[in-house]
């Protein structure tokens, strides 16, 4: 067959020209791609798209981009063959966006692939509020600012008393020592049992208490007066002194000061980061990382799954009622026991035992799982069998339920509790990834954040709400974060990868796709070449093997290969437009598809 004729070369700076590429079935060809457009590779399957596209443009321009970097770095990476080529000019850096998984880690998920997760990772560490689980406050650690700005929000005026806790560093040591150090540094007064009074008259007068240690409960009655001062809002060295002062304070308490006002009320600070007697630790990004074993789940080390009783196997059949029978673990003749005494107990807790269990409230799956003080439930069961796993046959009844199961402790979100504590706009991270992507779109167009958090987070932001937006133009809007990636379709996993590519924002490269419409729905074939348009207006060349006809209809150049498969495949039939290719290329399968000559039977 006649090979169509190219155009003649105008620059290397606004074309790509392949001379003689021969790889697989390809006939010597020459082809001519614009550079900075989007390019759609057309024809029969088997008639030589992928063999131009990625084994002739692909493995040249990444073998090209490989070989100028040092040699160093060069053994880092698979070296590529040369494709069977004469020659290619005007090639740019290749990344290739192919239908395939490219990860079997259990580890890694759609947040990581798309690094929306990195991001929520510092989003939470810089603006995020640590909220106490027991009573549901703000976790806050105070400064010397903190306590002076307090200090200075009261009116003119206001006489302050500044004390501090003695501090246990050494429990060995009497309060009486204590107090004769505390003299030594220039202190000289203490507030005991409510009253203040000079430090040598207290030794004189209590030696008792005095010889108790610092680890003695004793020590709660003293309070060591640090200064006393009135409240001048003009007087800077006076505010410089007062810092001080408060700064003295909680060295020598170890991080508390009291302030109170004289014949009022007194306020503490803590510059520990604690609240309702725990000790939380403060919001950095490798705390919300599953990956690193200090923010990984230490039950289930980051992976959100442990080996357990599958439910899916003890109740294989959740339409069926308790009555009958969806516990197949309690079908037995012995084991069947369990299952009478629940339903014969039944009515004394309200539990349908008529009802499917996929309709059961989760009150009553609890009660059916977990039991009461009267009567067991399946995880007694199964704690009674492990008790006994000496006999075989509890060996094998157990061996026969378990699977691979929701992390009890992190409830499969895989990071440690003091983690899930750390709230954003009133959502905890895994709170967030188990959102699908439609939804936490929704969150962050209405996040609240106050000004100063919105100038923290605003980069941020930008880059997590313009992934979201990509996902969802990709058709990828029932997606969560959480969603492992192994358990992705080849067809996912390319349009996230082009997520990511989008995010990146790289510039005069050459992006090659194959089929990104595959398994999309047709509604959202114009918000994937929406993409596509973004991705080359970036300045990148885009080529894509496609056989969706609204894709081929919006390219800016096509290039159709056949005119048959494999070996009547590999000439070059057309290269040129869209609106050309119907009057000009006739011979073109691909186009009498197109104008209608022949249709799909």
């Amino acid at each position: 067959m006649s090979q169509a004729k190219s155009r003649p070369i105008r620059s290397e700076n606004t074309e790509i020209f392949i001379k003689g590429a021969r790889s697989n079935n390809l006939k010597n060809i020459d082809v001519t791609i614009p550079k900075n457009k989007l390019v759609v590779v057309t024809g029969l399957s088997g008639s030589g798209k992928s063999s131009l596209v990625m084994d002739t443009l692909y493995s040249e321009g990444q073998r090209r981009y490989v070989e100028s970097l040092s040699s160093y770095a060069r053994q880092f990476l698979n070296r590529m063959k040369k494709p069977d080529v004469d020659y290619i000019k005007g090639i740019c850096p290749a990344i290739a966006v192919e239908q395939k998984v490219s990860t079997r880690n259990a580890r890694s998920t759609v947040g990581s692939l798309t690094e929306i997760y990195d991001y929520l990772r510092l989003l939470f560490a810089r603006v995020g509020r640590t909220i106490s689980p027991i009573t549901g406050n703000e976790v806050t650690k105070h400064t010397v600012t903190h306590v002076v700005d307090y200090m200075y929000s009261l009116p003119e005026g206001t006489k302050i008393q500044l004390f501090s806790e003695l501090h246990d560093r050494n429990i060995d040591r009497t309060i009486g020592k204590e107090l004769e150090i505390l003299m030594q540094k220039g202190f000289t007064r203490v507030r005991y049992k409510g009253k203040i009074t000079r430090i040598e008259e207290l030794v004189d007068e209590n030696p008792k208490v005095l010889a108790s240690t610092l680890g003695h409960k004793d020590v709660r009655k003293f309070q060591l007066l640090v200064d006393r001062f009135v409240i001048k809002h003009e007087d800077e060295d006076e505010r410089k002194r007062i810092a001080d002062s408060v700064q003295t304070a909680m060295f020598e308490s170890d991080g508390t000061c009291v302030v109170e006002i004289i014949d009022g009320e007194a306020r503490e600070f803590n510059n520990r980061f604690e609240l309702d007697g725990i000790e939380f630790i403060e919001p950095v990004p490798h705390l919300f990382n599953y990956n690193n074993p200090f923010g990984a789940c230490p039950k289930c080390e980051g992976f959100g799954r442990v080996m357990g009783i599958d439910e899916k196997k003890v109740i294989p059949d959740p339409v069926k009622s308790i009555y009958e029978g969806a516990v197949a673990c309690w079908k037995g003749e012995k084991t069947g026991r369990w299952l009478d005494r629940f339903i014969d107990h039944a009515e004394e807790y309200d539990f349908p035992i008529h009802r499917p269990y996929h309709d059961l409230t989760a009150k009553q799956k609890r009660l059916l799982w977990k039991g009461n003080s009267v009567v067991g439930g399946i995880d007694d069961f199964f704690a009674k069998l492990l008790a006994k796993s000496y006999k075989i046959q509890n060996r094998v009844m157990l061996a026969r339920y378990r699977g691979r199961t929701v992390c009890p402790e992190c409830e499969g979100g895989r990071l440690r509790k003091e983690a899930v504590y750390v709230k954003v706009s009133g959502k905890s991270l895994p709170e967030l990834t188990r959102m699908s992507i439609e939804e936490l779109n929704d969150f962050f167009v209405g996040i609240k954040l106050t000004l100063h958090e919105e100038q923290i987070a605003e980069r941020i932001l930008l880059e997590v709400k313009t992934r979201l937006e990509t996902m969802l133009q990709v058709g990828l809007s029932y997606l969560n974060l959480d969603r492992v990636s192994s358990t992705l379709s080849g067809g996912e996993t390319q349009r996230i990868n082009l997520t990511r590519l989008l995010g990146s924002n790289l510039t005069s490269s050459l992006y090659l796709l194959d089929e990104p419409s595959v398994g999309l729905h047709p509604k959202d074939t114009h918000q994937l070449i929406k993409v596509l348009y973004h991705l080359r207006d970036l300045g990148n060349t885009v080529v894509v093997v496609e056989h969706e006809e609204e894709v081929i209809r919006k390219a800016d150049e096509i290039i159709d290969i056949g005119p048959g498969a494999g070996i009547h495949g590999g000439h070059l039939v057309y290269a040129g437009s869209y609106e050309n290719m119907l009057i000009e290329a006739k011979d073109s399968l691909t186009s009498q598809y197109l104008t209608g000559v022949r249709k799909l039977e």
